[in-house]
């Protein structure tokens, strides 16, 4: 029951639309002197350095563990993917309403827009497949949840990342595309700087509510609530366990840590109790082959509270 999708293949797709999306915005933000345009392609630049610190976060969660770090380093990714938030927030976000208050101030008619309406309209089918690619692996993991509560259950940073930044990237360009259409019928440019404003309040909420999520992460999340009670059924389906008194899961990176009290049948002697221990641990293990931490205590009873205790399995 793994958790995880081709979160890799997510940020390829990506990084390549960004990459091709970025020279495009460019250039027809030089040409047309739009700001809704320099916008998005400062936003698109943004998303290509976002995609290379997930890259680097990937890489990072993948060193072994050693006595500093005996977890390992699995946690990496969701500081880089709080990094990611705060750049969007920032560079994407702040950054495009600054440029639109500029141009209110400053109001300048459009030069080619129909290069620009061109460009956005490239620039929105290349972030459709981006889209599309992440939507695909999201589906792998999704279970038939919405969007919505699959955002606010997933364990995966990186995939959280990129898919916030592609749908702010879509909707950008749609609200670039049509601030750039209504300044070319009204002849007024202040529909251009309202686009901009427009586009960095969407990336400033959507920034937000990715901090929210990856905040979370890193102060310490179980894992996913359903992969949870997985466990926690497994677990007291075993013969070998007479009662389930808690599980503390921890969700580190691509890994999970399993914390285990229980109350055990009749085993006989003290190495017969610690092979059926061992048994246990080896076959979650095999079921839950994202579980690379145990640590099981026999008990006869918990005591950290009735909040926690899972009893009566």
């Amino acid at each position: 029951m793994a958790e995880h999708s081709n979160s890799l293949q997510s940020i390829f797709y990506a990084l390549g639309a960004n990459l091709a999306i970025f020279t495009a915005k460019l250039t027809a933000a030089i040409m047309t002197g739009s700001g809704a345009m320099l916008a998005e392609a400062v936003h698109s630049l943004a998303d290509c350095g976002n995609q290379l610190l997930l890259l680097v976060g990937l890489k990072q969660a993948k060193r072994p563990a050693t006595p500093e770090y005996p977890l390992g380093f699995g946690k990496s990714i969701y500081f880089w993917s709080f990094i990611v938030a705060l750049i969007m927030f920032s560079m994407g976000g702040v950054f495009s309403i600054y440029e639109g208050f500029h141009k209110l101030q400053h109001p300048a008619a459009l030069s080619s827009p129909w290069i620009a309406i061109g460009v956005l309209v490239f620039s929105i089918a290349a972030e459709s497949v981006s889209l599309w690619g992440c939507l695909r692996e999201v589906n792998k993991v999704r279970e038939g949840r919405s969007l919505v509560r699959w955002f606010r259950e997933s364990r995966q940073s990186e995939l959280i990342v990129v898919f916030g930044e592609d749908l702010a990237a879509l909707f950008g360009l749609v609200l670039a595309l049509i601030a750039i259409c209504v300044t070319i019928l009204t002849g007024d440019p202040f529909w251009d700087a309202l686009g901009s404003i427009a586009i960095g309040v969407l990336l400033v909420l959507i920034a937000f509510f990715i901090g929210v999520e990856v905040k979370s992460l890193l102060i310490g999340q179980s894992t996913a609530p359903r992969v949870q009670k997985a466990i926690e059924e497994y677990l007291a389906s075993q013969q070998e366990i007479g009662r389930l008194l808690n599980v503390i899961t921890l969700q580190l990176g691509q890994d999970v840590m399993v914390a285990v009290k229980a109350e055990m049948r009749e085993c006989g002697d003290q190495t017969e109790l610690i092979a059926a221990i061992n048994a246990i641990e080896r076959r979650l293990k095999e079921s839950f082959p994202q579980i690379r931490w145990t640590f099981f205590e026999p008990d006869c009873g918990d005591r950290i509270g009735d909040a926690v205790v899972r009893s009566g399995h």
